[in-house]
């Protein structure tokens, strides 16, 4: 399921969404410049290996979220964080979201890592924004549980569906899940464990770090 757009405008322009998207989008470009031999060398130097997690590798945590593996890999990502960002962003304020965006990165990277060094695999490199904005999918869902999404569905590829954000989250967490149980850890390919362990760090921190003003509106436009 891709989504297309929300019903849920923004009250500020989300300008750390965009900004972030910007400079996923500045990096995948220099990855593209790069020859084959030199892309292998940059992924493994600023990329997350599981044994980083054991060095303490804040530096490599970071710099990982902003790289990624083909243009299939980082529009998916962007997307997501664009539809669900802006409003999360909007409810939390600049500073408190993008501690939330980090702090939901690393709990990603944690988890896939522990995954990854328990399954005797600590030298795949984990790279992509996925982990964070799973954490952006999980606060989204608390926000705005009856927020509906437009969806494009494959293989109805001339129908849009209006899906209410639960069951759209919903059943992408489930997915997670569902892949992190049948699919070998540690075997390269999508970070099934990061997924899930961004949606679990970000499904209670924004009980922590989001103030919900007592005069609070939610404001619903028609989707079409």
């Amino acid at each position: 399921m891709f989504p297309i757009k929300d019903n849920i405008p923004t009250r500020t322009f989300p300008i750390l969404t965009v900004l972030l998207i910007v400079i996923n989008c500045i990096v995948f470009l220099y990855e593209l410049s790069l020859p084959p031999q030199f892309l292998k060398l940059f992924i493994h130097q600023y990329g997350l290996l599981p044994v980083d997690i054991l060095q303490f590798r804040i530096d490599k945590v970071i710099t990982s979220m902003f790289i990624h593996g083909g243009f299939a890999h980082l529009f998916g990502n962007m997307l997501f964080l664009w539809i669900f960002g802006n409003n999360v962003e909007d409810a939390l304020g600049k500073f408190r979201f993008i501690i939330f965006y980090l702090i939901s990165g690393f709990g990603a990277a944690l988890t896939q890592s522990v995954v990854s060094l328990t399954a005797g695999n600590p030298f795949i490199p984990m790279v992509g924004a996925s982990g964070a904005i799973s954490g952006i999918l999980a606060a989204y869902i608390k926000l705005y549980p009856h927020a509906k999404v437009l969806t494009f569905i494959p293989p109805f590829f001339f129908m849009l569906f209006v899906l209410p954000a639960w069951f759209f989250i919903g059943y992408w967490f489930f997915l997670q899940v569902l892949f992190a149980i049948v699919v070998p850890p540690g075997i390269g390919g999508v970070a099934w464990y990061a997924h899930i362990g961004g949606f679990v760090t970000g499904w209670f921190l924004i009980d922590i770090l989001y103030r919900p003003s007592k005069t609070k509106i939610v404001h619903y436009s028609i989707l079409r």
